[in-house]
């Protein structure tokens, strides 16, 4: 049958930003983060958190989120790294390609919890806010396998086929990297949708994004025909989905009933330094009501009071003190 039309592959697997060589993989999974972050940002905020909290609770959940990732690929596919004719070094080459979302996930929530237990923040809250942005970052990240020319499907004459000349298989494939990172785009916004309707807390929102992409992947997962380990004829990948699939679901579930509604999020100190923030606003340079109440006196007592005045707005009693020092232990 003759191909109509075709996805074709990119020549190379590098990205030139100027004299910059930068792998096309790296390069999606960096984009794929920052737009978790900044749209995890947003959402945060939105709830009640404090700007610049997902920003830094992502210094520990990514590199916790990319350890993992490698580790679950080199687990699961250690025939491609470990025995006759292999070279192990090659599992420390995550450039290559080669991560696994299962173990980005376990490490992220890793890394999340260790962040969000040091600002005193409940990382189910946490992950509410952040769920949507990290199915976009999947979304971005899968373009990583089509730099690679790696993870593609069965054979397929569709006019979306993608074209493959790696030197290890040539024709035409089922592009599995787009419909996976479609599918994450389609549960991006189902996940917004769904907690603007129904005001999803308690971790609710980031199961439903577990349920829904571990869907998704299992027929995608089904299209792929690169080396895995299979049980009962079912590749693991696909084993895994399932589980984690029905274990989302029994969360929303038993969520739902025990905890309705959405938890209000307030940071430890950010009361605090609100109120801090206010009061220097209404009293920048001791004027104002320090003057009227300094009116009221003669003029002996007009000038300590109005330093008394100014240093209670920048904090000097004892109060104060103890409040600005607990914000910054914080």
């Amino acid at each position: 049958m003759e191909i109509l039309a075709s996805i074709p592959s990119p020549g190379t697997s590098e990205v030139h930003l100027g004299p910059l060589p930068l792998r096309g993989y790296a390069l999606c999974i960096i984009i794929g983060v920052f737009v978790a972050i900044w749209l995890g940002g947003k959402r945060w905020v939105a709830r009640g958190g404090q700007p610049g909290t997902v920003a830094d609770v992502a210094v520990w959940a990514v590199p916790f989120g990319l350890v993992g990732a490698r580790l679950y690929h080199v687990i699961t596919d250690y025939q491609l790294y470990f025995g006759e004719d292999r070279d192990w070094v090659n599992a420390f080459k995550i450039w290559d390609g080669g991560i696994g979302i299962w173990g980005a996930i376990a490490g992220g929530a890793v890394g999340a919890w260790i962040a969000c237990r040091r600002r005193g923040i409940p990382l189910p809250a946490f992950a509410d806010a952040v769920a949507p942005g990290i199915a976009f970052a999947q979304a971005i990240g899968r373009w990583g396998n089509w730099f690679n020319q790696e993870l593609y499907g069965k054979p397929t004459n569709l006019p979306w086929a993608l074209e493959i000349d790696n030197g290890i298989d040539v024709g035409t494939f089922h592009p599995t990297f787009l419909y996976e990172s479609l599918w994450c785009v389609g549960v991006g916004v189902l996940v917004i949708l769904a907690d603007r309707r129904f005001k999803l807390g308690h971790g609710r929102a980031f199961a439903l994004y577990v349920a829904a992409y571990t869907a998704g992947r299992f027929w995608t997962e089904y299209l792929r025909i690169d080396e895995a380990h299979e049980v009962l004829g079912l590749r693991l990948n696909n084993w895994t989905s399932i589980v984690v699939f029905l274990a989302a679901v029994a969360y929303l579930v038993i969520s739902a009933k025990r905890r309705p509604g959405r938890e209000e999020i307030v940071e430890p100190g950010a009361g605090e330094e609100q109120a801090g923030a206010e009061t220097d606003a209404d009293t920048p340079d001791g004027d104002g009501d320090a003057d009227a109440d300094a009116a009221g006196k003669g003029d002996g007592e007009k000038e300590p009071a109005a330093k008394g005045r100014v240093g209670l707005a920048k904090g000097d009693d004892g109060d104060g003190t103890d409040k600005a020092g607990a914000t910054s232990a914080s």
